[in-house]
């Protein structure tokens, strides 16, 4: 479940960051985002495995979804892709290259807020793979 290809899809197939503002494109992902929550517990509810694509950027977001899932019987896992700057930077160029749901449009100050903002986990039975700068 990706909140990327919603925004991508309700935008009518283009790329949210030429198209909205900054404060748009985040009001648009939480109504999103709580779209896919209800639909994230009726899954659990039918006993099926479901993948939340989501930058899960503050504890506190990554603790609510543990407690609702939990809360269901399910298990979670948390994997972080963990990348440095430099590594983000050039796949950010190279997706500003193409088109598609996962090709959002980030200019340097939404990365800058992006980076500042962001709360890696540590010690939160999280699964870290370093992604490759090459």
């Amino acid at each position: 479940m990706s909140i990327d290809e919603v925004v991508w899809q309700r935008l009518g197939q283009r790329d949210a960051g030429l198209v909205l503002e900054a404060d748009a494109f985040d009001r648009l992902k939480e109504v999103i985002r709580r779209e896919q929550r209800q639909e994230l517990v009726e899954l659990m509810l039918a006993g099926r495995d479901v993948v939340v694509d989501y930058s899960f950027w503050s504890r506190a977001a990554r603790d609510d979804y543990k407690a609702l899932i939990e809360s269901h019987g399910c298990r979670w896992e948390l994997v972080h892709l963990k990348a440095d700057r430099t590594t983000l930077e050039r796949r950010l160029e190279v997706r500003s290259g193409v088109e598609g749901a996962n090709a959002v449009t980030v200019d340097e100050a939404l990365f800058n807020r992006y980076l500042a903002s962001f709360e890696e986990p540590k010690g939160e039975g999280e699964q870290v793979v370093m992604q490759s700068s090459a």
